[in-house]
């Protein structure tokens, strides 16, 4: 192999060796991203279920008849 080709063969494997640095870079970032997601998207399940429970129960407290309505507070 002459020089020259022993020279392009050595900046060839750099430029892999820079694309793959990069791309390993970019994938922590995504991983980190993602878990950071899915840490928001568990406390939004939360709350919507939170949400739900207390949607829930004032359609319950709507539905009951007035004279099953408990006395106010001062009673």
């Amino acid at each position: 192999m002459s020089t020259s080709e022993h020279d392009k063969v050595e900046l060839h494997i750099i430029e892999l060796e820079s694309k793959i640095a990069f791309q390993d870079d970019a994938m922590q970032h995504l991983s980190k991203e993602l878990l950071e997601h899915q840490k928001q998207i568990k406390v939004l399940q939360q709350q919507v279920l939170l949400l739900a429970k207390q949607l829930q129960r004032q359609e319950q407290d709507e539905m009951m008849p007035q004279d099953q309505e408990p006395p106010p507070p001062h009673y």
